[in-house]
């Protein structure tokens, strides 16, 4: 099973279909859309993490709960073990294309969402549901669109067993016994009774617990983060350096590491960036399709600040910490190799301990972003009646995902990634000029900035 799956792996995150694909689609948009990421980014913070709402938008929740709750969902094992696994297997280079992947990604995560929110639609309990399954289906139109939006929401729903369940809980379930001691099963029950709680209240449970939690444990890692680089400062010109060579060269062996080709350096760092982002994916515009906003281009812009946030904020300290710490050259693997990077910059246990904590802190909230963005495709298939059941079964499989031995997860994680990316990625391709088109004409009005403005009519969300 391990064997074929890598092999499907590699033809899908091959040099011929994906990691072009994304790239070029990142790339693309952002040209079409005039570089948004980059002259909107300052605003697009504030608006997101100061203003934070907008009065008189249809939603279930604010567009910062919109904006935690993706950053939950994407914030996760990703940003600590999968960055290790993308340096330990294709060397510092792989950390310049994860960079890459999230600066064009951006762009990706910028249409996402703006189309999640302009093809929303409130389903039989009244909640706001949208995303990639609906803007396929109603905005391509015709039989290719239904298509491609019901092909989305199967690799959806269950790649969220994988992403967003199994990866998450086996990790923090190793950690947890190999950093306290705790029995698998014992991590397990508890994160099954903690994501139980939060998700029995639906979006708004949600968005209101990923609000408070995910700014503290994204400022304990970060500092912790800070204080290894501050050990290590002499360093980081030499890491930088490095990071940057090694990205169009490959990596030559030294220590353990075994060397890098080109090819696997962009691979590693592209499916690693992904993995952390999901830029691509479409799940932005899952999260999106629930804020209360006026106008698609409004949360498009709070919504692409969690690209940023993760990849260009988070992901560089984890893959600096690994650098400058040369952690990276040794036997170690995954969350294993981060906390001993931290631990060569903090004293006593603090480094694996703030480590192992924020594997927990980070796969839970991660577990609570992907239960919603299962259940929101769940009821696009099969209606409102398959949401409980969905819910009942993700809460019982993160108790299988602690305790059982999951060697191919993250490998099944990658092969659902790209066959969820797929769909939308054409998706995208083919409503660019829509997006924009209405990007365009929201950002020439003189009052665009007053985000209490109601939109006009030909810009509203359907």
């Amino acid at each position: 099973m391990a064997d074929v799956l890598d092999q499907i792996s590699g033809i899908v995150w091959g040099p011929l279909l994906l990691i072009p694909l994304l790239l070029l689609t990142g790339l693309y948009l952002t040209v079409v859309l005039r570089g948004v990421q980059f002259h909107k980014l300052t605003y697009s913070l504030w608006l997101a993490l100061v203003k934070r709402k907008e009065a008189g938008g249809e939603g279930d929740v604010t567009h910062y709960q919109a904006l935690a709750t993706a950053l939950a969902a994407t914030v996760g094992v990703g940003n600590i073990a999968g960055v290790a696994t993308a340096i330990g297997i294709g060397g510092p280079g792989a950390l310049f294309w994860m960079w890459v992947t999230g600066l064009v990604g951006m762009a990706t995560k910028y249409s996402e969402a703006f189309l999640g929110v302009k093809y929303r639609r409130r389903d039989a309990a009244g909640e706001q549901s949208g995303g990639p399954m609906f803007y396929l289906r109603d905005g391509l139109g015709g039989p290719l669109g239904k298509v491609l939006g019901v092909a989305f929401a199967v690799f959806a729903a269950v790649a969220a067993f994988g992403i967003g369940n199994g990866a998450q809980a086996n990790t923090v379930a190793d950690v947890m016994s190999d950093e306290f001691g705790v029995a698998t099963w014992v991590t397990g029950l508890v994160l099954v009774v903690g994501a139980g709680i939060v998700l029995i209240g639906g979006i708004k449970s949600i968005g209101r617990f990923t609000a408070a939690f995910v700014p503290l444990m994204a400022v304990i890692y970060l500092v912790g983060a800070t204080i290894v680089l501050a050990t290590n400062a002499a360093e980081i010109p030499g890491a930088l350096g490095m990071i940057f060579s090694d990205a169009f060269t490959g990596t030559a062996a030294t220590g353990g590491f075994a060397g890098a080709a080109l090819l696997t350096v962009i691979r590693m760092g592209v499916a690693r960036g992904i993995f952390s982002n999901e830029s691509g994916l479409g799940t932005g515009g899952i999260a999106a399709a629930a804020a209360q906003t006026t106008n698609p281009v409004r949360q498009a812009l709070v919504s692409m600040t969690q690209t940023f946030l993760d990849t260009l904020v988070v992901v560089t300290f984890t893959g600096l910490t690994l650098v400058v710490t040369g952690v990276w050259t040794g036997e170690e693997e995954g969350a294993t190799m981060t906390s001993q990077a931290f631990s060569q910059g903090l004293p006593g246990e603090w480094g694996s301990i703030i480590v192992t904590i924020s594997v927990a802190f980070f796969a839970f909230s991660t577990l609570l972003g992907w239960a919603y963005y299962g259940e929101r495709n769940m009821d696009f298939l099969f209606g409102r009646r398959a949401v409980v059941p969905y819910r009942v079964l993700f809460v019982a499989v993160i108790f299988v995902g602690a305790t059982a031995e999951l060697d191919v997860v993250w490998t099944f994680s990658d092969i659902m990634n790209g066959l969820m990316a797929l769909p939308n990625l054409v998706g995208l391709l083919l409503l660019s000029g829509l997006i924009a088109r209405e990007t365009r004409a929201y950002l020439s009005r003189p009052d665009w900035r007053n985000v209490d403005t109601p939109a006009p009519e030909s810009t509203r969300s359907d």
